[in-house]
């Protein structure tokens, strides 16, 4: 086994360019059982070499490699003999350094688009999304596939240099899990030796290194990712630990008493704190939701500061971020997307010594396959996501108390509704908008807010395809919600994918 002086595992960097797909990048490898670790495209030769790598990916991104301010890695990278597998951007780049050429389409290519291998062997659909093309490739190169219009891929295999023009890490191109699978075996030769097992033994004595005798109090929402933050917190330290949770009131109907109640049932330390009336006078006239996500991150904090100082001595304040809030939040050179409350809402003075965040380095899907191993039952791990802002992001414009209760009830009849489905979506909930409709009930015009439905289906909550439901039941939910909630008359149904739009709407 090659020693990584991180995990101990086989390992392939990502390199990220600041393209928002490196994250699903990282997935597909460790899907294969490979570990993944993304670094910044200013990693020095002399650090990657450290880090004894098997292969080095090079993510897509936004800029074009003739731009001033343009991503850049150092040129050394292409001579340390390592398998260098460059997608979209890093292609354009692989190829710019090496001597060829890459220069502006003249009509760029974005969504599907048919790829032609050079072999003969059958062409497959891939997801494009570029403006500067590879007009020719470095010496040494060969051209293994096209579009109509552009090269599509080429490769150095002398070298071990591979590129692609396409997204093989989206689940939208047709055998792009196979290519990152050949890159891996074939050019890597790994072995796939990362479990999640391991990671989970790692972690426990990381914390257990880390906290030594220090209590920690962990920021407990009842999610997915705080209880299985709970779960193996309790593995590691579990007279050290308690739970806080803080019912902000932008829970969904019902839901505080839910959580309260399934982890009674947990033999831990749960503080149960009503902060209803704080965070909405917090959020008093705030309409930017990057700033509603902010504050809410704010008060949470302080919130935990105040328990903690009721409660004794906690150094440590722990939580569930995972490393898609990290990539959304801005990560090392991703634009942001949406500052999550646990990462971008974060104030500097935070008062506790550190922040422990045993999850940062997991996906969902593997976050929810720790979580089975560690105990939890079926109720706490495939919960559908909530945002921890909750309902406040769910609302667009201020948030009041007549607008919480409006979506409480739309949103519950949405829940219910769709939960009579057999082959249910991943994700689905209500939106408030602040669009605003004219209607007619009991022949009297009104002139009240429009909710929105949103039912996505998605592998990795990175990127998602809206479901199609049925007109039955979009027709029943618009029914109910239109007869019970007073002040709606027009029920709307999202059909927007991710990218472009992102599954919460604010």
């Amino acid at each position: 086994m090659k020693e990584n002086s991180a995990k101990g595992n086989e390992t392939i960097l990502v390199l990220d360019f600041g393209g928002q797909y490196k994250e699903l990048i990282a997935r597909a490898v460790r899907s294969y059982g490979v570990y993944s670790c993304i670094k910044s495209c200013e990693i020095s030769p002399e650090e990657i070499l450290s880090l004894n790598p098997n292969g080095i990916i090079l993510s897509g991104g936004p800029c074009s490699v003739y731009d001033d301010n343009a991503y850049k890695c150092d040129e050394r990278l292409f001579s340390l003999g390592i398998p260098i597998f460059g997608i979209c951007y890093g292609m354009q780049l692989m190829c710019h350094i090496l001597g060829g050429e890459v220069k502006k389409g003249n009509s760029g290519e974005f969504g599907m688009v048919k790829i032609k291998p050079v072999d003969a062997s059958k062409p497959f659909k891939a997801l494009m999304s570029h403006g500067d093309i590879v007009s020719k490739v470095p010496e040494g190169f060969e051209i293994t596939s096209r579009t109509d219009n552009y090269i599509a891929s080429m490769e150095n295999k002398k070298r071990k240099l591979y590129g692609v023009q396409y997204h093989p890490e989206t689940s939208h191109t047709e055998g792009g899990s196979s290519i990152i699978k050949k890159f891996l075996f074939d050019v890597c030769k790994a072995s796939g030796d990362y479990r999640l097992e391991d990671y989970i033994e790692k972690e426990i004595l990381k914390i257990q290194d880390i906290c030594k005798d220090g209590n920690v109090l962990l920021a407990l929402s009842g999610g997915v990712d705080s209880s299985v933050a709970a779960a193996l917190l309790c593995h590691a330290i579990p007279e050290q630990l308690t739970c806080v949770f803080v019912d902000h009131g932008f829970m969904r109907q019902n839901e505080g008493m839910e959580i309260k109640k399934n982890f009674s049932k947990f033999k831990l330390n749960l503080v149960y704190v009503n902060a209803k009336e704080r965070f909405l006078e917090r959020l008093n006239g705030i309409i930017d939701p990057e700033e509603k996500r902010k504050v809410i991150g704010e008060e949470f904090v302080r919130v935990f500061e105040e328990e903690a100082e009721k409660l004794g001595s906690f150094p440590f304040l722990a939580q569930g971020t995972i490393y898609p809030d990290i990539i959304e939040s801005g990560g090392d050179l991703g634009s942001v997307i949406k500052s999550h409350h646990n990462v971008g809402g974060l104030p500097d003075n935070l008062k506790f010594t550190a922040l422990i965040e045993p999850l940062a380095g997991l996906f969902k899907d593997e976050v929810r396959i720790i979580g089975s191993r560690l105990g939890l039952s079926e109720y706490h791990i495939n919960r559908q996501p909530f945002p921890g802002p909750g309902l406040a992001i769910r609302i667009t414009g201020e948030v009041t108390e007549e607008k919480l209760s409006i979506l409480r009830q739309a949103d519950m009849i949405v829940r219910e509704e769709i939960d009579k489905i057999k082959k249910k979506p991943d994700q689905y909930f209500a939106v408030l908008t602040n669009s605003l409709s004219v209607g007619v009930k009991g022949d009297s015009r009104t002139y009240d807010p429009v909710i929105a439905i949103r039912a996505v289906n998605t592998s990795d909550f990175m990127t998602c395809q809206y479901a199609p439901l049925s007109h039955k039941i979009l027709s029943k939910i618009s029914g109910r919600i239109t007869s019970e909630v007073a002040g709606i008359s027009r029920v709307v149904y999202d059909i927007s994918g991710k990218p472009p739009a992102t599954v919460e709407w604010e």
